[in-house]
C-alpha cells in the first residue's frame, strides 16, 4: 500500500467535497463504484454534491475508494483547507483518526 499526503481539501462552488494529493492520481477511481471521481485537470478526487451523507462520509468514501486503489491518503498539517468551517476540519479529522482502515468506526457531521 501506498501512503501519500493530501495536499489540499475543500468545498467547490457546486458543494461537492474534493481532496488533492501530493503525488497520486486516480483516473480508474471509477471503477470502484463508490462514487468517487478523479478530476484529471484539477488532480483531485472528488465525490457527488451530499444529499443524504454529510460531508463526514464522503471523506470516508473517498479514501476508502483511494485505499481499494492501493492509496493510502492522510492529512497532515500541512494539509490545506479551502472553504471548510472549523466544525466540520475538526469532525473530518476525528473521522480519519476513528477509521485507520476501511470499516472501521462511525462518523457524523
Amino acid at each position: 500500500m501506498t501512503i501519500d499526503n493530501v495536499e489540499a481539501i475543500g468545498i467547490n462552488s457546486a458543494g461537492s467535497l474534493w481532496l488533492r494529493p501530493s503525488n497520486a492520481s486516480f483516473p480508474l477511481i471509477y471503477r470502484e463504484a463508490m462514487q468517487a471521481h478523479w478530476d484529471e485537470k484539477r488532480k483531485c478526487l472528488y465525490g457527488p454534491t451530499p444529499r443524504e451523507w454529510p460531508y463526514v462520509m464522503w471523506f470516508k468514501q473517498i479514501v476508502d475508494a483511494a485505499r481499494e486503489q492501493g492509496t493510502e491518503l492522510q492529512l497532515t498539517g500541512v494539509t490545506v483547507w479551502t472553504g471548510i468551517d472549523t466544525a466540520l476540519q475538526q469532525a473530518i479529522l476525528a473521522a480519519q483518526k476513528s477509521s485507520p482502515e476501511r470499516g472501521g468506526g462511525s462518523a457524523q457531521g
